[in-house]
Parts: structure tokens; C-alpha cells; sequence
């Protein structure tokens, strides 16, 4: 059944006590520190293991080229995760946990794993490169996959207000291969240059420029291929409801052993002949690549047009200004906000204003769980979290806001009244026309056509471009007297825009 609470009022004080009035102690296991100390503790212990482990076999120098040819590839690839992750950016520390395990906790478990069942292929059969071949195809693509759909899995479970959707997903898997092919790859380039150092081999003719180009320059988004799938399967159980069990069991287990099949056949394409590599390569890994590329922008395009649908409810009850819900849905208009409010305020004020896009969004996300049956038994709390926030931060976000709605907005036109409209841009002289005064100079019309903002009613921003007051319960919005019982909301430091501008 979908949730569909009444909106509540105005945010009550933030400090107060608990709704049932009862103060619960977690137990010390439950305490946020000492998770974070224990993971913390975690990931250090096995970077510390996994570096002796790569340096011992590359040695000094080698491990030292790897790292400086490894590192080139991870900024693109986390900084093209976070831009797929603009419309609702999750907190850095997901992502910084994600790559991490991958580095180091999955990297570990990688190497243990895959060290000791070869061996024990290779005893068992006394064939080492049956061995070898066995443990690259079959053994790798299961362990290595295991281990870093574990992060994923991790955040699901404990960071799960963070993780609302497909896009969630696929940043923290992709993130979290990134981190595991960053360590693979200091491996592979050290060994690499250590064989050229035993053979002379330099230049463009040597094993490091040649393990370069394939695994940094052709192909540095295998792994995150792979682990996207996973990370596919994990965003649609999070999209699934709480009684659909079996679903949220069975779809992330069908989007690991697909990342565990498309890493068995990259891994095995080296023994399909002398141009196998390069038939996968052309024939699955552009192809696959290029659908799961369009299947996340799509989706992030769902996405903006959710909150366009979502949020106009709160703009009526008075939580939103009815321009919000528009600007709040274009990535451009959102970005113009930002950019507002740090010319006018600064950096902090830029923060803010990206602060309350985030959680504008989530609101939206949430009521659409809500209305869909899929929201948690915490609904309420956490709608008036979020409402909370964005109180807190509506005099620095709602103009800059209203300024990104107006730039972006098309123009439609809008006919003239049958009345007679006095002075040039329809104010000024004679009484208003509109329905407030001042800078919402009300519906004036000039001799030439005027064209207003297809968000709501032009009530005059200069030449026809404007934005109604709040007609819901909540609080009035506006440069003049507003409509709602509320009070009205002034645009504060920003510059008042000029009416021939």
C-alpha cells in the first residue's frame, strides 16, 4: 500500500527529544565509533599486507614504476563515477571506504585465494599450466568478484538511506573496481619491469609499455565492468519492496554471476587464439560497455524527471517555492545556483546551496518510495529529516534557486490582458495590474509581446519572467506580499534583479 502522509508543519526545534520520549542506549558494539574504528583497523592491517605482498614480488623499483603507471587511470574513472552521481551525490566516505576495500581488503583476498587454489590445481592434476589456465578462467573471476561485491554488499546493508537506486550501485561497484584494479595493476606493471630489467628490454619493444597499453590504456574499465553488474543487481533490490524477498535475494545474486561470467571470458580470451583478445575486446567489451554507459545516463535522467514530479507537492504545501521543483530537476539550473550564490556569498554559501539540491533530492526519492509502497517503516522520520535540512538552509538556496530557474526556464507566451495596462513594462504608473506590488509587479504586458515562466504565473521579474507565492499551508515565498497564512520569505543578500535587465 503507498504511503501518503499528510505533510507535517513547520520544523519543529532540532534539538528535541525523542518523539515516544524514551532515550535508548545502543550497546559499545553499536556505536559508531567503534565500527569505524574496527573497519578502520580493517583496511589497514590488509593495505599494510598487500603492500608487502606486492612489493615482495615486483621489488623496490619495480613496485615504484607500478604505482606511478597505476595511478594514472583512477582519477578519470572516479571522477567519471562521481558525475554519474550528481543528481544525488552520496557522502565521500562511501566512496573512499569503496575504493579502499578494493585496494586493499579485496586485493588481499584476491591474491590468498587465488595463490593457494592454483597450487592446489597444480598439485592435484601435476599439470601447472592446465593449472594456471584453470585457476585465470574459472577460480579469479569467482574470488576476485566475491571479494568486491562484498563493499557493495556492505554499504547496502549499513549505508542504506545512501543507497536508494541503480546509480548507487554501480558508482560504489564501480568505485570499488577501480581501487581493486589499481592494486592489480602496480602488480602486474611492477613484474612487468622487473622481466625487462632481467632481459634489457626497453622502449616501446618492452613487457611494461605493452602490459601498459593493454591493461591501462585499451582496457582500464574491465574490472568496473565486471563489478557494475553486481552493483545493477544491488541498486534494483534496493528499488524493490521491503516484503519482496526473494527479489532482493535473487537479482543481486543473478548481477554477480553475470560480472563472474563477463570476467571469465575476459580473462579466457588470450587462448582463443592469436586476435582472441582483440575479437572480445571489439565484439562484447565496447558493446557491453557502451549499453551499461547508456543504461546509467538513462536512468540518471529518470532520475531528474522523479524530482520534477515529486517535489511540486511540498512547493503547494509551502515547503518548496514553486520554481524549486523545476530548477532542483536541470542539472544545468543547478549548477547555475551553485555558481550564483558563490559570487554573491562565497564558497560556504555555493556549499550550501549544493547541500539542499541533495537533499531536495532524496526527498523526492523518498516520497516516490512512498507512493510506489517501497518506503521503510522509518518514512515519516526520515521525510522530516530532510525537511529539516532544507528549512535550515532556504535563505541562501531559495534565491539562487529562483535566479537558476529564471536563466533556465523556456519562454512561453503569454496574452495580453483585455484591460488597459498602464506604463511601458505594465507598472509604474497607475495602479498595479498583477496581484502584488514591487518587484512581483503582477502580469504586465508591454506593446511587443512579453513571455513569462512556464514554472507558474508570471508575476514579474522585469520583462514578464517571475514566480508565484507559496498557496499551500506552509510559509509564503516572495518578493512582495505573499498568498500563503505563512510568512513571506525575502530574497536576503542577494542583489535585487533590475527591471529592464
Amino acid at each position: 500500500m503507498a504511503i501518503s502522509p499528510p505533510f507535517p508543519p513547520y520544523p519543529p526545534h532540532p534539538g528535541g527529544a525523542p518523539e515516544d520520549g524514551v532515550l535508548r542506549h545502543a550497546h559499545w558494539w553499536q556505536r559508531r565509533w567503534v565500527r569505524y574504528g574496527a573497519l578502520i583497523t580493517l583496511l589497514t592491517l590488509s593495505g599494510l599486507v598487500i603492500l608487502a605482498l606486492v612489493r615482495e614480488q615486483t621489488g623496490t623499483e619495480g613496485f615504484l614504476v607500478g604505482l606511478g603507471l597505476a595511478v594514472l587511470p583512477v582519477p578519470l574513472l572516479v571522477a567519471a563515477f562521481r558525475w554519474l552521481d550528481r543528481v544525488e551525490p552520496g557522502p565521500w566516505r562511501n566512496l573512499v571506504f569503496a575504493f579502499a576495500w578494493g585496494a586493499c581488503a579485496a586485493a588481499l583476498i584476491a591474491i590468498i585465494a587465488n595463490s593457494f587454489a592454483t597450487r592446489w590445481i597444480a598439485t592435484a592434476t601435476a599439470d601447472p599450466s592446465s593449472a594456471d589456465t584453470l585457476g585465470a578462467t574459472v577460480i579469479a573471476p569467482i574470488v576476485e568478484e566475491s571479494a568486491k561485491a562484498a563493499a557493495v554488499l556492505l554499504v547496502f546493508l549499513f549505508r542504506r538511506r545512501d543507497f536508494t537506486g541503480i546509480v548507487d550501485g554501480v558508482v560504489i561497484a564501480g568505485v570499488t573496481a577501480t581501487g581493486f584494479a589499481f592494486t592489480e595493476n602496480i602488480l602486474y606493471l611492477g613484474t612487468a619491469f622487473g622481466t625487462d630489467q632481467l632481459t634489457g628490454d626497453t622502449g616501446i619493444a618492452s613487457v611494461t609499455a605493452a602490459t601498459f597499453f593493454v591493461r591501462v590504456i585499451m582496457s582500464p574499465f574491465a574490472h568496473p565492468l565486471f563489478t557494475v553488474l553486481t552493483g545493477i543487481g544491488f541498486g534494483v533490490a534496493a528499488l524493490s519492496g521491503d516484503r519482496q524477498h526473494l527479489r532482493r535475494v535473487l537479482v543481486p545474486l543473478c548481477g554477480l554471476l553475470l560480472a563472474m561470467g563477463m570476467h571469465a571470458l575476459w580473462n579466457g580470451s588470450s587462448s582463443f587464439g592469436e586476435f582472441g583478445f582483440f575479437a572480445v575486446y571489439a565484439a562484447f567489451m565496447v558493446p557491453a560497455f557502451g549499453l551499461l554507459t547508456w543504461l546509467v545516463v538513462w536512468t540518471r535522467q529518470r532520475e531528474l524527471r522523479t524530482v520534477r514530479e515529486e517535489l511540486p507537492a511540498y512547493a503547494t504545501a509551502g515547503w518548496l517555492t514553486p520554481a524549486e521543483p523545476f530548477a532542483l530537476g536541470s542539472m544545468r539550473a543547478r549548477r547555475l545556483a551553485r555558481e550564483y550564490a558563490g559570487r554573491h556569498l562565497g564558497k560556504p554559501a555555493a556549499r550550501e546551496v549544493a547541500r539542499y539540491e541533495a537533499y531536495a533530492t532524496s526527498l523526492a526519492f523518498l516520497r516516490h518510495r512512498g507512493r510506489r509502497g517501497r518506503a521503510g517503516v522509518d518514512f515519516l522520520v526520515r521525510e522530516r529529516e530532510l525537511l529539516n535540512e532544507l528549512w535550515r538552509r532556504k535563505d541562501v538556496a531559495r534565491p539562487a534557486l529562483d535566479h537558476a530557474a529564471r536563466m533556465t526556464a523556456p519562454p512561453v507566451r503569454v496574452a495580453a490582458p483585455p484591460w488597459p495596462v498602464y506604463g511601458v513594462y505594465g507598472y509604474g504608473q497607475g495602479p498595479a495590474q498583477g496581484q502584488s506590488q514591487g518587484h512581483s509587479a503582477g502580469f504586465g504586458h508591454p506593446a511587443a509581446p512579453v513571455y513569462g515562466n512556464p514554472v507558474g504565473p508570471s508575476y514579474g521579474y522585469g520583462h514578464g519572467y517571475g514566480y508565484p507565492a507559496a498557496h499551500g499551508p506552509g510559509p509564503g515565498y516572495g518578493h512582495g506580499p505573499t498568498h500563503g497564512p505563512g510568512p513571506g520569505y525575502q530574497a536576503g543578500p542577494y542583489p535585487a534583479p533590475h527591471p529592464h535587465q
